[in-house]
């Protein structure tokens, strides 16, 4: 059984959609999109630096275009579920069916705008911790008022919250985490700090139509496979304030009897966490179009064509 998986913010390197152009008529495609969400994707794809694609307005919908056009370029499949890792979860929705890939995209654009103007009231961010007990870490990120955005399993946490409790966590590491790794994000995202982009995202999402999701949809919010386009929906609007459980979706994957799982473009992250995490199961990045032979190897032997 295969899964298929998208990567959140953060996972963007500059120059990363340049590969994907090359694919008969992607350009094309990415072009139209842009002209959709009034965002150039093509130009912060190819030739944006490192700060100009770190913007959140930015990141999150050259992430989920990145989605759509790596996963198109495995033909149509059928994976036993989908998921995505916070911003990465309205990519899963497109997969899914539930949202078509215009109706994503404007979405994720507002969703972008609206969590930069939230992170803009405060000086907030995210870093990951290396290595500890999550129970420990957790309540020790509890007792400097920093929230655990990211719970991501194989032993990862991530902190979010003010500049200042960041650097105190820094000096004051829970007891067994070796390193903590400030996150390439400009806010704390999945935190009381986003509340007031919730709003503005359930305003925006009122005007959509959802369909049921045609594979089972694996949530964030606590691993929970969900069946109704208007829940998704609805879940899509409260965890951008709210902490990602990406355990507890891994844990359904095994409980869904997964067997191999694919990270669309950029991936790398996902596929890391799932190596630790879920031993047995195959594992394979779409990085550049040079690893769609292999990918779709593992489509024919795990999915639905």
């Amino acid at each position: 059984m295969l899964v298929l998986v998208a990567p959140g913010q953060g996972a963007q390197t500059p120059g990363f959609l340049t590969p994907w152009l090359d694919l008969p008529g992607a350009t094309d495609r990415v072009a139209a999109w842009s002209d959709a969400i009034g965002l150039d994707l093509i130009h912060y794809g190819t030739q944006a630096d490192a700060d100009a694609i770190r913007d959140t307005a930015v990141a999150q919908p050259l992430l989920v275009a990145a989605g759509l056009l790596s996963a198109a370029a495995l033909g149509d499949i059928q994976p036993g579920a989908v998921a995505g890792h916070s911003v990465g979860e309205i990519t899963a929705a497109a997969f899914a069916g539930v949202l078509d890939d215009t109706a994503a995209l404007s979405l994720v654009r507002k969703r972008g705008l609206a969590m930069a103007d939230a992170a803009a009231i405060t000086e907030t961010g995210m870093s990951a911790l290396l290595g500890g007990d999550p129970e420990v870490s957790v309540a020790h990120l509890e007792k400097l008022g920093l929230t655990p955005a990211n719970i991501n399993g194989a032993g990862q946490i991530v902190a979010a919250g003010t500049l200042e409790q960041l650097a105190a966590l820094n000096e004051d590491k829970p007891e067994g985490v070796r390193k903590v790794v400030p996150l390439k994000v400009a806010g704390a995202f999945h935190t009381h700090h986003m509340a007031p982009a919730v709003e503005t995202l359930a305003q925006a999402a009122a005007s959509l139509a959802p369909a049921d999701p045609k594979v089972p949809y694996v949530s964030n919010k606590d691993g929970r496979a969900v069946a109704s386009g208007t829940e998704v929906l609805e879940r899509l609007v409260g965890q951008v304030a709210n902490p990602v459980r990406w355990d507890l979706c891994m844990e359904t994957f095994k409980e869904l009897g997964a067997t191999a799982l694919i990270e669309v473009c950029p991936g790398g992250t996902l596929t890391g966490l799932a190596k630790r995490a879920l031993p047995g199961v195959k594992t394979l990045a779409l990085k550049t179009p040079d690893d769609l032979e292999a990918a779709r190897e593992l489509v024919s032997e795990h999915a639905h064509a």
